[in-house]
């Protein structure tokens, strides 16, 4: 029966791996440089999801961030950056965002193309963690820890990238 379903998916032109897709990883977002990506390609990883803008108090942990990414990568983390001017602190395009995050950060995970984090504008994926956690994004550099069995942490904007809290969540699902 499943077989019948992924083929008839396949000739509907619907992709096999994306259909098996539910919940928190059903979401696709295209990056600053105008790369897809689909969570459901990561729904077997940790995802770190963190709502960015460049010119607030908590910019400098893009630098804590972007030390994860290349301390957990290769065991499975993705970390992705959702920058935002929801709390007027992101002022800059798609562009001068993306050079801002390489030149002073040194930021190599994916960043999401500039979007809304909170209220009614708010993009799918956020609609969904706020509902996961009942803890929508109060400011910048809001974490939320989604982990493969679906569950959703969230961590306010004072908790650091590394902080013991958030890597106790973390360290049981990097391979």
């Amino acid at each position: 029966m499943r077989r019948l379903l992924l083929a008839l998916l396949m000739l509907l032109g619907v992709n096999a791996a994306h259909a098996a897709c539910t919940g928190i990883h059903d979401f696709r977002f295209t990056t600053l440089e105008g790369s897809p990506v689909d969570l459901c390609n990561y729904r077997d990883q940790p995802i770190l999801v963190v709502n960015t803008a460049s010119q607030c108090g908590f910019t400098p942990q893009f630098e804590k961030l972007a030390a994860m990414h290349e301390k957990y990568h290769q065991r499975g983390l993705l970390i992705v950056g959702f920058p935002s001017n929801d709390f007027n602190q992101e002022p800059a395009d798609n562009k001068e965002i993306g050079d801002f995050c390489k030149r002073n950060y040194g930021v190599h995970f994916p960043m999401a193309e500039k979007t809304s984090v909170t209220g009614t504008e708010a993009n799918p994926l956020y609609k969904q963690l706020i509902e996961a956690t009942h803890e929508p994004p109060l400011w910048n550099f809001h974490k939320y820890l989604i982990l493969p069995n679906g569950k959703v942490y969230a961590f306010g904007s004072d908790t650091s990238p590394e902080s013991p809290r958030l890597m106790r969540r973390l360290q049981p699902y990097l391979r």
